[in-house]
């Protein structure tokens, strides 16, 4: 029997880069997402909630999560504290209408913010009905070198948060098994980021289907486990010769998560 899960389908406004936030909205939009993503850079569309606001009532898709801003390349976006960062991530979220906020755990380096991090988002979380959901990451690879580049952990699930985000990209790079720190997560799991890899050194976001990662598998178990969370693809589509070519990447990406949602073969206790 094929179930279908509330989960909405939303396209990360990253995954059009080096198009603009604009840009994914209309994408989306002729598409058919349930949704978009905001993930906010240096794009300055991507920081003013009134213009992405606009963008939202023209094509009729909605803001669904909001990404703080926790890239190396957007550490003075929004500000240089990372707590107002994730303040005027919630403030965006709740102002938007997103169910979700998500963040990344902290650069080792920001040691006040790493070691208040896990008691901060709770806080936050308790004064807002936005979810914290806070994403898996990797260590940095070079070579034969290792480096541990998150604190308290790249996993967030070595620490305690109401909410997680899993990214199968990450995952990849990580070299972790996704479905298993899919089980870890269990019913604190909020949010996907779904895209592939191959577990290289680089964080790929591969179109779903062309790595190595169990990305039906994980979607199969998302359905038959009736998750009401949000499916975000978000992808690397800088490599597209055309803006046809990129579109078309991402029909796909959505075609793949739209057929695994809907076919589980995976039932609980298998």
């Amino acid at each position: 029997m094929v179930r279908i899960p509330d989960a909405k389908v939303a396209l990360s406004t990253a995954s059009v880069y080096p198009e603009s936030t604009a840009t994914a909205f209309e994408i989306a939009a002729r598409l058919g997402y349930d949704g978009v993503e905001v993930m906010v850079w240096t794009d300055p569309v991507s920081q003013d909630i009134e213009a992405l606001r606009r963008l939202s009532d023209y094509h009729g898709v909605p803001v669904l999560a909001v990404h703080a801003p926790c890239l190396l390349i957007t550490q003075r976006v929004w500000s240089t504290d990372p707590w107002v960062k994730l303040q005027r991530a919630r403030s965006a979220a709740e102002k938007l209408g997103a169910s979700t906020v998500v963040v990344h755990p902290p650069f080792r380096w920001q040691r006040n913010y790493a070691r208040e991090f896990v008691r901060g988002v709770w806080r936050m979380e308790n004064e807002t009905d936005v979810k914290f959901a806070v994403e898996n990451m990797y260590p940095w690879r070079y070579r034969d070198r290792e480096m541990l580049a998150y604190a308290p952990d790249w996993d967030p699930t070595n620490d305690d948060y109401r909410h997680f985000t899993v990214d199968l990209s990450h995952t990849a790079t990580a070299r972790n098994d996704a479905l298993e720190m899919v089980e870890r997560m269990g019913d604190r799991l909020a949010h996907v980021h779904l895209a592939d890899g191959n577990g290289s050194a680089k964080d790929e976001h591969l179109v779903p289907g062309r790595g190595s990662q169990p990305c039906s598998d994980v979607l199969e178990r998302l359905a038959a486990s009736g998750f009401d969370g949000h499916v975000v693809v978000e992808v690397n589509t800088r490599r597209a010769m055309s803006a046809a070519e990129r579109e078309a990447d991402l029909a796909e990406a959505l075609a793949f998560t739209r057929l695994h949602l809907a076919s589980p073969t995976w039932v609980p206790g298998s």
